[in-house]
């Protein structure tokens, strides 16, 4: 194969993230039926693969994933533990290529191209060394994806999950993607997918390919285009480094069924707000500014932010942010697939700052020994709002 043909964008995903790293820290919970979420009040974040087997899926309320599966061993979150976890994961990335894209606290994008790598014997052993050291040092399972290019890389590491290795030599693109089905493809949910084989009769990748453009054109309207090139495995790309000055943290969840209340999908944006500020305190920065992401089943999408006057790394001073954030993005009151948070204008802390801000100092001192506890992973330190009101429910 000619070096340049050689596929060289590696797609990582860690799997049941949440719940591995417990697993991790608790090594007894391994082989069982597990998952990260309140008992009593709260909903499920994260669910090892047992569970799954059983219908646990997120963010399913956690009283009726204890009906589905009785012998669910209910884990409490782990605030902090878990940027920790992906700090470190990344930073062993980071060991093999400096070309690093950080999608979500749990997934990315290496580039390999101009490391020197002349075959695909060499990436793919370079790649599964990645993968044993983040098994070997951090105890937790990683599925990945190697292809020419970023789409396909990202579908390829999700087919075998968990602990997956798939690699789609250069030219094979069109091949890997056209027997699977037409919801693969970023854009095509559920819903998408149900409409197109009633009006299409598509069911796979290849059926998509083998519409008229003009069906195309009437199903997806202007982007029929991009559609069709995914579909044939096109994706120009490229994995985009985080640059020091540019640099943002961001995590996202998408549900294993469409959500509509509005108290459970701000429990999980406090929920991501917590785990992303500790990895901030960690990095010793502050944020100015958060940005709330939604999606819808049709994948639509929709975005509000706000800046704060300075930068913090107290969930205090994001915690109010949420509710109008969240108002001004969902303005469409359809159910969400996806919500995500993402922190920017990263910078340093500021000792002359720390002089005159001797309240956020002493928040900060109290945030820091909680993220000690719970990095311990024996003493476990809860926010109220992880015991979130049973879906149609009031909060006081």
């Amino acid at each position: 194969m000619p070096r340049g043909q050689i596929p060289t964008i590696v797609h990582l995903d860690a799997d049941a993230f949440f719940i591995s790293v417990e697993q991790a820290l608790n090594p007894r919970l391994r082989g069982l039926k597990c998952a990260v979420g309140g008992r009593v009040r709260g909903i499920i974040s994260s669910a090892s693969y047992e569970a799954r087997a059983c219908g646990v899926y997120t963010p399913m309320p956690t009283a009726r994933a204890l009906k589905v599966c009785p012998d669910l061993v209910m884990v409490p979150h782990t605030s902090g533990r878990y940027g920790e976890y992906s700090g470190r994961m990344f930073a062993l990335c980071e060991s093999l290529t400096p070309v690093l894209q950080r999608n979500s606290i749990d997934e990315g994008y290496l580039d390999l191209s101009g490391r020197g790598y002349r075959t695909l014997s060499q990436v793919e052993a370079a790649v599964r060394g990645l993968r044993d050291r983040i098994r070997d040092d951090l105890g937790i399972s990683v599925s990945f994806g190697i292809a020419a290019n970023k789409l396909v890389s990202q579908i390829a590491s999700k087919e075998r999950k968990p602990s997956g290795f798939v690699v789609v030599p250069h030219g094979a693109e069109r091949g890997f993607l056209a027997p699977l089905p037409a919801s693969r493809l970023p854009g095509i949910g559920q819903k998408t997918a149900a409409e197109l084989e009633r009006r299409l009769k598509v069911r796979s990748v290849a059926d998509l390919l083998s519409c008229p453009e003009s069906a195309l054109r009437s199903f997806f309207g202007r982007g029929w285009r991009e559609v069709r090139a995914m579909a044939l495995g096109e994706d120009d790309r490229p994995v985009e480094v985080d640059r020091d000055e540019a640099k943002s943290y961001s995590e996202q969840e998408t549900f294993g069924r469409d959500i509509a209340d509005r108290n459970i999908v701000e429990g999980v944006l406090k929920r991501m707000i917590d785990d992303l500020l500790a990895a901030i305190r960690f990095d010793g920065k502050r944020v100015r500014t958060m940005t709330v992401r939604v999606r819808h089943p049709d994948f639509s999408e929709a975005s509000a932010g706000r800046t704060l006057a300075r930068g913090s790394d107290l969930s205090a001073d994001f915690y109010p942010l949420v509710r109008p954030l969240l108002a001004a993005a969902w303005k469409v009151r359809r159910p969400l697939r996806l919500v995500g948070v993402q922190f920017s204008g990263v910078a340093g802390r500021d000792p002359q700052l720390e002089l005159f801000a001797d309240s956020d100092e002493r928040r900060r001192l109290l945030a820091e020994a909680v993220d000690r506890l719970n990095a311990g992973g024996a003493t476990r330190v809860m926010q109220g709002h992880r015991l979130l009101p049973r879906p149609g429910s009031r909060r006081a």
